[in-house]
C-alpha cells in the first residue's frame, strides 16, 4: 500500500507541473494588460515598464515559469498585483470559506442522496421509487443560480417572522467576530508555517467556534450555511441518489444476496450488512469527484449568498489579470484533486477486500 501511494504521488508531479504551466502560459497569452488592470488611469508606458520589471513580467514565459517554480518550492506563491499581498495570506482567508461551504454541501448531498437511493432501490418500481427518482431528476435539472435565489426568497421573505426563517446572505450576522486561534494559542507570526496553518484553521468558523466553545457563533454559522449548502449540494445529491440506486440494485441481484435471504436473514440486515458496502464503490467515486469540483470554487453560489470564497476571488483575479492569485489557487485546487483521487482509490480496498494494491 505504501509503495502504491508513493507511486501515485510521483506520477502526480508531472500532472501538476503540466496543469500549472498551461495555466501560467494561457494567463499571459490571453489579451489584457495586468498593469492597466491594476493601475487603471495611472497606467502609462513608464509606470507599466516599472510594473513589469517589479513582477518579472518583462522576461520570457519559460524564464518566468522557472522562477515561479523555484519560488513555489520555497513555499512562496507570489504577491497579488491587485491587493499587494502574498497569495498565501489571501488563500488563508478565502480558501477556508469554500472548504467549509463545500464540506457542508457534500454532507447534505451524501446523507440525502444515499438515503433516497437506498429507499428507491429497496422499493423498486413502487410509487416511492418513482417519487425519489423524480426528486433526483428535478434536483439535477435546476440551475444553481435559480435554486439559490428561490431558496433565499422562500426562506428569507416568505417565511420571515416564522421559526423557519433562515438568513439569505453573508457568512455570519453583522457584528459577530471570532477570536483568531493564533491569539488564543499565542502563536506569533514569526512561526511561519505553523502560524499559516493555524490561521487557516482559525478561518474555519465551525472549527474555530467548537475549539473556543463559542456556541452562539457556531449556531449562527450553521444557520448561514444551510441555504448555500442546499443550493450547492443539490446536483451532487441527485447524482449520488441515482448512482446509489443503480449500484445497489446490481448488488441485490447477485447470488450471495439470494443466499443470505435463503438463510432467513431479515431484509434490513441483508441490505445494510451484505449489499450496502459493496454497492458504495461507484458512489465513493462520485463523492470524491463532487468534493473536488465543489472545492474548485462555487462562483454562482458564493456570489448569490455573498460568500467571499475561492470562486469570487478567482473570478475577480481573472478579470484583473492577477496572475499570481490565479496560479496559486489553481495549484492548490489541482493538489486537492490529486489527493482526493488517491483517497478514493485507497478507500476501494477498504470497501472491497478483494481489491489489492501491489
Amino acid at each position: 500500500m505504501t509503495r502504491y501511494i508513493g507511486q501515485r504521488f510521483l506520477a502526480a508531479i508531472p500532472v501538476l507541473l503540466g496543469i500549472l504551466f498551461v495555466t501560467f502560459a494561457m494567463a499571459r497569452l490571453l489579451p489584457g494588460d495586468p498593469c492597466k488592470a491594476a493601475l487603471g488611469e495611472k497606467a502609462n508606458p513608464q509606470t507599466c515598464d516599472a510594473f513589469k520589471a517589479r513582477y518579472g513580467l518583462n522576461k520570457s514565459i519559460p524564464v518566468q515559469f522557472g522562477i515561479y517554480i523555484r519560488d513555489v518550492m520555497k513555499g512562496d506563491l507570489g504577491t497579488s498585483f491587485r491587493y499587494g499581498r502574498p497569495v498565501t495570506a489571501i488563500m488563508a482567508e478565502r480558501l477556508p470559506v469554500t472548504v467549509e461551504l463545500s464540506i457542508c454541501a457534500l454532507l447534505f448531498a451524501m446523507v440525502v442522496g444515499v438515503l433516497l437511493g437506498v429507499i428507491s432501490a429497496i422499493r423498486r418500481n413502487s410509487m416511492v421509487d418513482v417519487g425519489t427518482m423524480l426528486i433526483a431528476n428535478v434536483g439535477i435539472s435546476m440551475p444553481v443560480f435559480w435554486l439559490g435565489l428561490m431558496l433565499a426568497y422562500f426562506f428569507a421573505l416568505v417565511l420571515k417572522g416564522t421559526p423557519f426563517w433562515l438568513p439569505p446572505s453573508s457568512r455570519n450576522t453583522a457584528g459577530i467576530v471570532l477570536t483568531p486561534l493564533t491569539q488564543v494559542w499565542n502563536i506569533p507570526s514569526s512561526d511561519g508555517i505553523l502560524y499559516g496553518v493555524v490561521s487557516f484553521l482559525s478561518n474555519l468558523n465551525i472549527f474555530n467556534s467548537l475549539v473556543t466553545g463559542n456556541f452562539p457563533v457556531l449556531w449562527d454559522t450553521i444557520k448561514h450555511l444551510i441555504l448555500p449548502s442546499a443550493a450547492l449540494g443539490t446536483i451532487p445529491m441527485a447524482l449520488i441518489a441515482r448512482m446509489t440506486r443503480s449500484s445497489l440494485l446490481d448488488v441485490l441481484g447477485l447470488d450471495y444476496i439470494r443466499t443470505a435471504r435463503a438463510k432467513g436473514l431479515r431484509e434490513r440486515v441483508v441490505v445494510s450488512r451484505h449489499a450496502f458496502r459493496n454497492a458504495m464503490i461507484p458512489v465513493v467515486t462520485i463523492v470524491g469527484l463532487s468534493l473536488g469540483s465543489l472545492l474548485s470554487g462555487a462562483v454562482l453560489t458564493e456570489t448569490i449568498f455573498n460568500f467571499a470564497g475561492v470562486g469570487r476571488i478567482m473570478f475577480d483575479a481573472i478579470q484583473a489579470r492577477d496572475y499570481a492569485v490565479v496560479q496559486g489557487f489553481t495549484l492548490v485546487i489541482a493538489v486537492i484533486y490529486v489527493v482526493l483521487n488517491l483517497a478514493v482509490d485507497v478507500l476501494y480496498g477498504f470497501l472491497d477486500p478483494r481489491i489489492r494494491y501491489s
